[in-house]
């Protein structure tokens, strides 16, 4: 939408006090109703009507009445709010002509009391030629629903965060000067986008400058994602300074070394079409292919990342706080391992086990498991398996788990102890006969009965589901009860 500021200043306190309240109720209203902006403006007298009507005609908000009757912001009513608020700051009093326009943003001229010359920069997201924000963009992060008003605002604080970081930093960016919902106040570059630059007196030394921002960048743990011809201004000097921020991720992020070979490539690609610099070998070598001027092309592999690091301090995409709490405690916890090893291993050699203790751990270990044989086996066994191992061991032997047959064949080389042991369990199976065959019996009744219920879970034999209101359907001349017993035969 184009921006008309003559409107701005026929309008009154009481116009932006409604403007206001159309903002506010619109951050859990699509379409703010009426009723509601009349409460939150509270002016007197059904004023805030009048006040809607003079600001629909000036295409400030617009009306709706499919559901119910309400209103919503346009853009221009957002950039009247926005122009306001900087202008009371006392940021800039006057607007110019508009000196740029791209798929997300207008940029404008304005100027301040002192005759200063800024740009001002509208985000304006949700245009037809860019709409696809929440794959390409993440402003919106773990929320759902978005409206363009507010994604526009997420942008412009991440693109003033960003400049301002990068201008402290000593990077050629325009000076961030002050931002207000989706308003930019930045410096105004003196250039040209080098685009439009059909030649240059020096360009191995721009092309070797530029790359050398992506490789900086990257060191800062930023990855610019847009960086292209079109966001890189030139003087007549040739010096360089870099625009368009709010896509910047960090170097962490799980796509950044294709975002880095992709800025590099889109520097490769242009400077050959224009200024005709072509590589003399175009073998890659250890992840990198020489240029033009015989030096390396620069690999994100190769980067190393600097102390201070841009991406930690603004959140980049791709490197979130949690992340960052999580990469410290595992810095602690390595420190403390690497410090507590050598203790760890002066302990293991003092502490000595008894003789005793080895002895009982051994007679232990000899007596047999008389688990189930999921124990034994590697993988996991099914309660079906499990009865039917139980089944097939009580026919072979005859005996429960329970029973006092526990050693069935002695070792060769232990005669005489096997014939002293088969004498006593020869006496206590007479005594214990009664009490196994219970035991026995019991024990195949409920191992009958849970491989009947294993055997029809796996067939997926179920009883039918009746319905809560079978009490209303007793009646067999009824529709619903015949409409149940189809239901049970299918």
């Amino acid at each position: 939408m184009k921006l008309d500021v003559n409107a701005l200043r026929y309008l009154a306190k009481d116009d932006f006090r409604v403007l206001t309240a159309v903002e506010m109720g619109m951050r859990n209203h699509e379409i703010v109703p009426a009723e509601l902006v009349d409460r939150i403006a509270g002016l007197k007298h059904g004023g805030t009507y009048k006040v809607l009507r003079n600001l629909l005609k000036n295409k400030l908000v617009h009306h709706d009445a499919t559901k119910y009757d309400g209103y919503r912001l346009t853009y221009l009513g957002y950039d009247f709010l926005a122009i306001k608020t900087l202008v009371n700051r006392g940021v800039f009093a006057s607007v110019g002509r508009q000196i740029g326009v791209g798929k997300e943003s207008d940029i404008f001229e304005v100027a301040t009391e002192d005759g200063t010359v800024l740009a001002m920069k509208l985000h304006r997201l949700g245009r037809t030629s860019f709409r696809a924000v929440k794959s390409k963009r993440d402003y919106l992060r773990h929320r759902r629903s978005f409206n363009w008003l507010y994604l526009s605002r997420l942008a412009a604080l991440k693109e003033f965060a960003f400049m301002k970081a990068l201008g402290d930093h000593g990077f050629p960016v325009p000076t961030a000067v002050d931002c207000n919902r989706h308003c930019v106040i930045m410096s105004l570059v003196q250039g040209y986008p080098l685009v439009q630059v059909k030649e240059l007196q020096n360009p191995d030394d721009v092309f070797d400058t530029i790359l050398g921002l992506i490789v900086r960048l990257a060191e800062h743990g930023l990855i610019h994602c847009d960086f292209n011809e079109f966001n890189i201004m030139i003087d007549d000097d040739e010096k360089i300074t870099v625009i368009d921020f709010p896509q910047m991720v960090s170097v962490s992020h799980r796509n950044a070394q294709m975002f880095f070979d992709r800025d590099i490539e889109c520097i490769y690609k242009f400077f050959n079409k224009r200024f005709n610099l072509k590589s003399e070998k175009d073998e890659e070598q250890d992840g990198s292919e020489s240029d033009g001027e015989g030096s390396s092309r620069p690999s994100f592999l190769s980067v190393k990342k600097a102390a201070g690091s841009l991406d930690k301090e603004l959140a980049a995409s791709g490197f979130t706080r949690k992340e960052q709490v999580e990469m410290e405690k595992y810095i602690e916890e390595d420190a403390e391992g690497q410090g507590s090893s050598s203790d760890d291993d002066d302990e293991e050699v003092g502490d000595a086990v008894p003789i005793d203790s080895l002895k009982i751990d051994q007679d232990r270990s000899e007596e047999p498991d008389c688990n189930l044989a999921s124990r034994n086996s590697g993988g996991p066994v099914t309660f079906s398996e499990e009865v039917s191992h139980l089944s097939i061991r009580m026919n072979k032997h005859g005996t429960s788990c329970s029973g006092e047959n526990r050693l069935q064949s002695p070792p060769s080389g232990s005669n005489g102890d096997a014939k002293v042991l088969s004498q006593e369990d020869d006496n206590d199976d007479d005594s214990s006969d009664d009490a196994d065959d219970e035991e026995d019996a019991e024990l195949t009744k409920k191992l009958n009965k849970e491989r009947k219920k294993a055997i029809a879970a796996a067939h997926g034999r179920r009883r039918p589901v009746s319905s809560r209101n079978t009490y209303k359907d007793k009646g067999k001349g009824t529709m619903n009860s015949k409409i149940q017993r189809q239901a049970c035969k299918w």
